[in-house]
């Protein structure tokens, strides 16, 4: 009996876990938003600011990023999963979104020196970027293959599948429209805040947020 109510209390904190990963993901974008919008109203910003928004660049005028994403990144360094490799993968998420964070992008509101280590800017948007695109993939690596283990066998499950592949090859899709030389207004960052959007709703998907698509109530 103490066994079964320990593995449920497990499934119950994982779900949460995932819940808590997935909303993180789906405000980040907006909250950075709102707070740059707003400290624009007392801070001059730089002429190119708005025209090559990203939501790393408000790292440089208000606090949602650090905030959100670090504590994204110790969510999912702390996600266990069903297996080690789950473990693995979300840990390696966690830290490179950790790194996201420590070393800033460059832009136009950015100094010489800056992040956690002081490194010289253009050094630490080189490991930025790279942390960026390890973060997405390894996201997406577990929306098209680890959310998708298990038996099929529901109609629930079945649906859910459709969604994180879905989700996982919009998060793809987006890491290919960021390379793709054609550019229009704050492209970084609606090609960010989409990626974003996948990742949060996989994962709200996976941990059945409110109970939707719950294995548990399917026939």
């Amino acid at each position: 009996m103490s066994q079964c109510k320990s593995e449920d209390m497990e499934k119950i904190w994982m779900k949460r876990v995932r819940n808590l990963a997935g909303l993180m993901g789906m405000i980040l974008p907006w909250v950075s938003l709102l707070g740059a919008i707003l400290v624009a109203h007392t801070k001059g910003f730089p002429e190119d600011f708005w025209d090559l928004l990203s939501i790393s660049e408000t790292y440089y005028v208000t606090p949602p990023l650090v905030g959100i994403l670090t504590t994204a990144a110790v969510v999912l360094m702390c996600y266990k999963g069903y297996s080690t490799k789950d473990h693995v993968i979300s840990a390696l998420a966690g830290l490179f979104g950790l790194m996201i964070v420590l070393f800033p992008c460059d832009c136009p509101a950015a100094s010489d020196i800056v992040g956690f280590f002081q490194l010289p800017v253009k050094i630490s948007n080189i490991i930025h970027c790279a942390s960026a695109i390890a973060f997405f993939l390894l996201l997406s690596y577990m929306s098209l293959c680890q959310f998708t283990q298990g038996k099929d066998d529901t109609r629930n499950k079945h649906i859910k599948n459709i969604i994180f592949k879905i989700c996982g090859i919009g998060m793809l899709a987006s890491l290919a429209l960021m390379v793709i030389p054609v550019e229009f207004f704050a492209k970084t960052f609606i090609v960010e805040a989409i990626a974003l959007t996948f990742f949060g709703v996989s994962w709200l998907v996976k941990g059945e947020f409110l109970g939707l698509l719950s294995d548990e109530k399917s026939n």
